[in-house]
């Protein structure tokens, strides 16, 4: 397994270089000077100058490239001169709020999928079927600024039983009981989408397993049904939920950025729209070269994820 995740760095660490280099070039050539709109309307050039030479942006583009990656290296990323802050201490705290918000998602979706399809295939019945195809439907085809505003109305103003929006006031470890109040609708506003892809996949992949030879000699053996999905055609069809997964999980990070803004939550998605908003470059490339890594690292989880459950991957030959 080690000399499988050895051969799939090299691959990881060229994508993040390349990213890298796209993300401050694409900077560069977006319209405005960030050192004009940091001082500001009525500014003379001489600060204007002044404040491109603290910024470092009267050097050139490689030199500029060459100082951003020494300084992701030491992790010493500047200030934010636009939002206020030091950039590793507003990353931090977005990063971990996000985290939390991501993981319970996930967390969420993976078990309701699981539930949903090994019910789907151990009590197979139409009326069943037809339920779970339809809230599949609704969940994939409601968007997540939809089903946020409806949640909110729901459940924190005609039946208010949960906080319409923000964080624990006290931290998600001193109160537990309060942090999943407020973690409970952005959570499932999230984790919806997901699931439905998660369930549907796994569903299809179980009943391929039913399908196959092995199934049919476990139930000579007398092996029960119940036995079969849940010892052997569910772990057979991991593989395939797991590279569903990879894919799922950077598309719930992407769609934390409209489930933060909509709960109103201080996680990385408010923090890249509020530096893009307000063009704070230094903010905004560490943001999305950070996006890219856990992109990046989720793939490569998936990947050695994928060969353990599957030992003909990491000997080379195919799934």
């Amino acid at each position: 397994m080690t000399r499988y995740l050895l051969h799939r760095l090299p691959s990881a660490l060229l994508v993040l270089f390349g990213a890298s280099v796209l993300i401050f070039l694409v900077l560069r050539l977006v319209p405005g000077d960030p050192a004009t709109i940091l001082a500001g309307n009525d500014a003379t050039l001489q600060t204007i100058e002044v404040i491109r030479h603290q910024l470092g942006l009267d050097r050139s583009i490689p030199v500029q490239y060459l100082q951003w990656l020494g300084e992701l290296f030491t992790l010493d990323l500047g200030r934010s001169y636009i939002i206020g802050g030091e950039i590793t201490d507003l990353v931090g705290r977005g990063l971990g709020n996000t985290l939390v918000l991501t993981v319970s998602a996930l967390l969420l979706a993976v078990l309701v999928s699981m539930i949903v399809s090994v019910a789907s295939v151990l009590w197979p019945s139409r009326w069943l079927n037809t339920l779970v195809a339809a809230a599949n439907t609704v969940a994939v085809a409601l968007p997540t600024f939809v089903v946020g505003p409806l949640l909110v109305l729901v459940f924190a103003v005609v039946v208010p039983v949960l906080p319409a929006g923000g964080v624990p006031p006290d931290g998600f470890i001193a109160r537990p009981d309060i942090a999943v109040q407020y973690l409970l609708l952005p959570a499932i506003c999230l984790a919806l989408p997901v699931s439905a892809a998660l369930t549907r996949f796994l569903t299809e992949a179980l009943r391929t397993e039913l399908a196959k030879p092995y199934v049919l000699t476990a139930r000579s053996l007398g092996i029960s049904h119940r036995e079969i999905v849940t010892h052997g055609a569910l772990r057979n069809a991991l593989p395939t939920m797991l590279t569903v997964l990879g894919i799922q999980t950077g598309q719930l990070l992407g769609g934390a950025v409209l489930v933060e803004a909509a709960f109103v939550w201080p996680g990385i998605g408010q923090l890249i729209e509020q530096g893009i908003s307000r063009r704070d470059y230094p903010l905004v490339q560490v943001l999305l070269l950070l996006s890219v890594a856990v992109f990046v690292a989720i793939q490569l989880v998936t990947d050695v994820a994928h060969a353990w459950l599957d030992p003909r991957i990491r000997i080379g030959g195919r799934s």
